[in-house]
């Protein structure tokens, strides 16, 4: 039988009518991490409130029912003392359950944890999902019970991540490095876009313990908006006679790794995992067997696509990695960005871009060249045309745009001849 806990200014009514009104409970320590408040209104009953420790120095705040104060009580919305005592007892104790085999008030850790493994054990990729919940969630919200989580506190953390500067990889033991922070508006846009991914983590780690029973709303998140108009990044490509000067500017190992992704619009990831039983001759396509949506897909090559990955795989196993270094070791997870910087340099491309604008490349000559939106979608892995839309379709071949050009004023400007024409490109 739980001890009873005896407060000479809270436990009869006599006691609780001596005391000053006031809008802030007085509070009695009845079990650890839990307290009994009594909040005193002037010219009404007072209430009684359990206040629960959450982690992180932070405590939540809930009314359990009415005190005896002028009524008598019924055990139920009327409580005395001692059966408030009980009452919030009982509260304390369903907000303790089982999750993710851990006995315990379920935290934001261990929600977050338990949605990393659903993520792993349904073949998608959770290596963005783990980074993000390690270096933004797991710091600011870890020991924070889910139940105490409240829309200001994600909002607050949602903001302070947009005007973080961009981390850099820092080996394992030493202090975290910074690039500069930014402050052109593209900047801010990047900034804004990552803390909205982050935020879909967030907000995909607490909806599954929701949707499994383990959390009794979803309202406190779901409040919560992330920024808006931020995610559509001003997509940069190569012009077909730039991308030659990148082929040639690149070391022979990294060459053939750069030509494949101009021939696929795969992702550096994909490219380094396949096979070389992954070109599939006959057909003249490219089998991709893990990417980020975790579903395979095969990529269709031109006959310039199919006859330079069948002079890479001739005479090899089937087994073998259809790229490696000059080394002979696997190409591993930012290893691109060196070679490709240094390629940038030596081929002149200005601004110089990331081994992903070669993907992007991909996609804008393709959608220029009147491929469907839809063919684009299906090649670089996308379920539907949204993102292509999104990103692309404003390069795609339209009746508004062959309208104007036929239809609209001219008004017989000519250009300076003494002025050199710029090489045709888009972004």
């Amino acid at each position: 039988m739980a001890r009873k806990v005896r407060d000479a200014t809270l436990d009869s009514k006599d006691a609780r009518g001596k005391l000053k009104a006031r809008g802030k409970p007085y509070f009695r320590t009845i079990e650890q991490g839990l307290h009994l408040g009594y909040r005193k209104r002037k010219g009404s009953a007072g209430t009684w409130v359990a206040r629960h420790y959450v982690g992180n120095q932070d405590y939540q705040v809930e009314k359990i029912g009415i005190a005896d104060d002028v009524s008598d009580a019924d055990g139920i919305a009327i409580l005395t003392y001692w059966q408030a005592q009980g009452a919030a007892r009982k509260r304390m104790k369903s907000r303790v359950h089982t999750a993710a085999g851990k006995t315990g008030p379920l935290t934001i850790a261990t929600a977050m944890k338990s949605y990393l493994e659903f993520l792993e054990s349904n073949r998608k990729s959770a290596d963005d999902a783990r980074y993000r919940h390690n270096a933004f969630i797991e710091p600011e919200f870890g020991k924070l019970e889910v139940a105490a989580l409240t829309r200001d506190k994600i909002r607050k953390w949602l903001t302070g991540m947009s005007k973080q500067a961009p981390r850099l990889r820092t080996k394992k033991g030493e202090e975290q490095k910074f690039r500069p922070l930014g402050k052109d508006e593209e900047a801010k846009r990047r900034r804004k876009a990552s803390a909205n991914r982050t935020l879909t983590v967030l907000k995909g780690g607490l909806n599954r313990a929701w949707r499994d029973g383990l959390v009794s709303s979803n309202r406190e998140w779901r409040a919560v908006e992330p920024f808006e108009d931020v995610d559509a990044a001003r997509v940069q490509y190569l012009t077909v006679a730039e991308a030659k000067r990148l082929i040639n500017a690149c070391d022979p190992d990294f060459r053939r790794l750069v030509q494949s992704a101009l021939e696929t619009g795969a992702r550096y990831g994909e490219l380094g995992r396949l096979q070389v039983r992954d070109f599939k001759p006959d057909s003249g396509t490219i089998h991709v067997q893990t990417s980020k949506s975790g579903k395979p897909r095969h990529v269709v090559l031109t006959d310039e696509g199919a006859a330079f990955f069948r002079e890479v795989c001739t005479g090899r196993a089937g087994n073998e990695l259809m790229f490696e270094k000059a080394n002979g070791a696997p190409w591993l997870k930012s290893e691109q960005a060196r070679p490709m910087a240094d390629a940038c340099v030596r081929a002149k491309i200005k601004p110089a871009m990331g081994f992903h604008g070669l993907r992007h490349t991909w996609a804008s000559l393709a959608v220029m060249a009147g491929v469907p939106l839809l063919v684009v979608a299906k090649n670089l892995g996308h379920s539907d045309t949204r993102m292509v839309e999104k990103h692309y379709g404003h390069l795609a071949p339209s009746y508004i745009a062959d309208a104007i050009r036929a239809g609209a004023p001219k008004f017989g400007f000519k250009p300076d001849e003494k002025i050199a024409a710029l090489a045709g490109r888009a972004s």
